[in-house]
C-alpha cells in the first residue's frame, strides 16, 4: 500500500506521497486553468475546493510541442492550457524552526519543459540540505510570451507578460501556504537555469514580486533577451498572419476560439523563423510593457531599480555546444556570427568599459559620435573588436565558444557588474564534464551542470555519463553545486571560499574538479565584448 499524506493549503487539503525519508505533492493548482475566456489572461485565483485533492500524480505539461514535455526515453507528460500547478518536496523529519524554501524554475527557452522532469524533484537536495523545494509550471510559448494585449475589445481583455505573472502567481502561492508544509516564507530563494535563469532576473526587475523572494540563483541566463513592446507587437502580428487572423476587431474573438494547437504551431513556426532570419535574436521572452514590467531586466539592474537581494549568477564554459547538436538556432556558424556583428548595436545606457578604452588610449566616449569616433580610430568596430579576442574564427569550435559566449555569458557580466553596485552578487564558470561527455565533443555545455545542482550524478544518467571515468570527480562537482547552493538558500552567501564579485576583482568562482577563484577570467573576451547588445527585432 502506497503511504500518503495530507497537507491543508488555503485552498484546500491536498493528498501527497509519503517516502521513507520525504514526501511529495503534485500538481497542486496556484492559480485558475487559464481556459476559454481566461485563455491569455493574468493568472485568476484558485477556486477552493472541498473535501481532498489528489496531489500524487502530474498533470498536464504547459501546451508545447510533445517532444518538449518528455520525462523519460519512451514517456511524454500530457500537454495542455490547464498546466498552472506546482509540487513540493519536503522532509518528513520534524523541525523545530521553519525551512529554507528552494523555487525552481525550468527551463527550455520559454517554449518547452516541465516541471515532472524526474530530476527536478529536488529530493536530493532536501535530504542533503534539509530544505524545501518547490518546482513551478508557467505557461510557455504562444500562451505565456506573445503580447496580444494590443487585440483587447471591452468584452475580451488580453494582459501581456502571462508566464512571468504565472511566476509571481506561483511565489504568491508559496508565501501564502509554505509554512504548511514546514517551509519558511520569509526565507524563499529562486532558482533557475538557461530561460527559467532569464525568469529569475525577470522577477528581479517585477515590481509585483517584491518581498516573494529572499534571494536568486541564475545558471546561464540569456540575460537581455527582453523584446519591446514594440517588437512584441510586431511578433504578434507575424504570428497572426501564420495563423490567419486579420489583425483587426474580430482577432479578439478569433485568438479565443482557435485550437490550442493550432495557436502553438503558428507561433513555433514564426519563433524559427525569426531566428533563421535575425541569429541571436529570441522573440519568445518578457516584454518590457512599461507597466508590469517596466523595463528590461538588464536596464532594470543598471539603474539599481532590481530587487536589491543577493544573487549568484554564472555560465558554464562550453555552453553553444549543445545547440549544435541539436538545435540549430544559435549564432554558431561563421555566416550566422558574421550577421550578427555587423548587426549588433552599441549600448551606451550601461555604458560600455572604461578599462577597454584605457587599453585604446582613449577617454570614455559620453556620446554616440565619441563611440563611433573612438571605436572607428581604433579599427575597433565590433566584428574587428571581438573577432580579434578569439584567435582561431572562424574555425568551427572557436565560433560555437562566439555563439554561446554571445548568448549567455556577455550579457550575464553585465549583470554581474551592475547588480554588484547595490547587493551582494556571486559569480562562477563552470568547467568541469566527465571524460564521456568531453570525448562526444560537448565539455561543459548547456544545462549540463543540472545534473550536479539536482545531486543526480549516481542516477542512471549521471552514471552513463561516467561511463569512461570521472565519478569521484562527478562527484566532487556535485557537493561544489549543493553545498555552495544550500549555503545561499540558508544564509544570503555561498560558502566562505567564494568571495563576493565586484567590478574591482570580478572574482569568479570556477567550478571543476578542483574549484579555484580567478579574477577576471577571459580579460579579452569580456572587454570585446563590453558595449554590445542584442539587435532589434524587425
Amino acid at each position: 500500500m502506497v503511504a500518503t499524506t495530507d497537507i491543508a493549503t488555503a485552498d484546500g487539503v491536498v493528498r501527497g506521497l509519503r517516502g521513507r525519508r520525504v514526501s511529495r505533492w503534485r500538481s497542486i493548482p496556484f492559480a485558475a486553468p487559464p481556459v476559454g475566456e481566461f485563455r491569455f489572461r493574468a493568472p485568476q485565483p484558485v477556486q477552493p475546493w472541498s473535501g481532498v485533492r489528489d496531489a500524487t500524480a502530474f498533470g498536464f505539461a504547459a501546451m508545447q510541442h510533445r517532444d518538449g514535455a518528455r520525462i523519460g526515453p519512451r514517456q511524454a507528460q500530457p500537454t495542455g492550457e490547464d498546466c498552472l500547478t506546482l509540487n513540493v518536496c519536503a522532509p518528513n523529519a520534524t523541525s523545530t524552526t521553519p525551512r529554507p524554501v528552494m523555487v525552481f524554475i525550468h527551463g527550455g527557452g520559454y517554449m518547452i519543459g516541465t516541471s515532472a522532469l524526474r530530476l527536478y524533484s529536488g529530493a536530493r537536495l532536501v535530504l542533503r540540505g534539509d530544505v524545501v523545494v518547490v518546482s513551478i509550471n508557467y505557461r510557455l510559448g504562444a500562451f505565456g510570451y506573445v503580447d496580444f494585449s494590443e487585440y483587447s475589445t471591452p468584452a475580451q481583455r488580453f494582459d501581456s507578460n502571462l508566464g512571468l505573472r504565472d511566476q509571481v502567481a506561483a511565489l504568491e502561492w508559496v508565501r501564502r501556504n509554505i509554512a504548511a508544509f514546514g517551509g519558511d516564507p520569509d526565507n524563499v530563494t529562486i532558482f533557475g537555469e538557461s530561460a527559467g535563469a532569464h525568469a529569475v532576473l525577470s522577477l528581479m526587475a517585477t515590481p509585483a514580486a517584491a518581498g516573494l523572494f529572499h534571494r536568486g540563483i541564475a545558471q546561464s541566463p540569456p540575460a537581455d533577451w527582453a523584446p519591446t513592446q514594440a517588437e512584441s507587437r510586431l511578433f504578434a502580428r507575424r504570428c497572426l498572419d501564420r495563423l490567419g487572423i486579420t489583425p483587426d476587431e474580430t482577432a479578439a474573438k478569433a485568438l479565443i476560439t482557435a485550437g490550442a494547437n493550432d495557436i502553438r504551431r503558428a507561433v513555433d513556426h514564426s519563433v524559427s523563423q525569426v531566428m533563421h532570419e535575425q541569429p541571436g535574436l529570441f522573440p519568445i521572452a518578457p516584454t518590457v510593457d512599461g507597466d508590469y514590467l517596466p523595463l528590461s531586466p538588464i536596464a532594470a539592474f543598471a539603474q539599481g531599480t532590481a530587487h536589491r537581494v543577493p544573487l549568484i549568477i554564472g555560465t558554464n564554459r562550453d555552453e553553444a555546444t549543445l545547440f549544435v547538436r541539436f538545435d540549430d538556432t544559435l549564432p554558431t556558424t561563421p555566416d550566422r556570427m558574421r550577421w550578427l556583428l555587423r548587426h549588433v548595436d552599441q549600448a551606451l545606457s550601461d555604458g560600455p568599459d572604461s578599462a577597454l578604452f584605457t587599453k585604446l588610449g582613449q577617454t570614455m566616449p559620453t556620446s554616440p559620435e565619441r563611440l563611433h569616433e573612438t571605436l572607428g580610430d581604433n579599427g575597433a568596430d565590433v566584428e574587428s573588436r571581438v573577432t580579434a579576442a578569439y584567435p582561431g574564427f572562424p574555425d568551427k569550435r572557436v565560433t560555437v565558444r562566439m555563439g554561446g559566449d554571445f548568448t549567455f555569458w556577455r550579457p550575464s557580466l553585465r549583470v554581474m557588474e551592475a547588480h554588484s553596485r547595490f547587493a551582494p552578487t556571486y559569480a562562477y564558470r563552470y568547467d568541469f564534464a566527465p571524460r564521456a561527455i568531453q570525448l562526444a565533443g560537448f565539455g561543459a555545455t548547456h544545462a549540463l551542470d543540472l545534473i550536479p545542482v539536482f545531486g543526480a550524478v549516481d542516477s542512471p544518467v549521471g552514471r552513463t555519463m561516467t561511463a569512461a571515468g570521472g565519478q569521484r570527480a562527478w562527484q566532487a562537482v556535485s557537493h561544489q553545486f549543493q553545498d555552495n547552493w544550500l549555503s545561499f538558500a540558508k544564509t544570503g552567501a555561498p560558502l566562505s571560499s567564494w568571495p563576493a564579485y565586484t567590478e574591482d576583482t570580478r572574482a569568479t568562482m570556477i567550478i571543476d574538479s578542483t574549484p579555484r577563484v580567478e579574477n577576471d577570467p577571459e580579460q579579452a573576451k569580456r572587454l570585446a565584448w563590453q558595449g554590445v547588445r542584442i539587435p532589434a527585432l524587425t
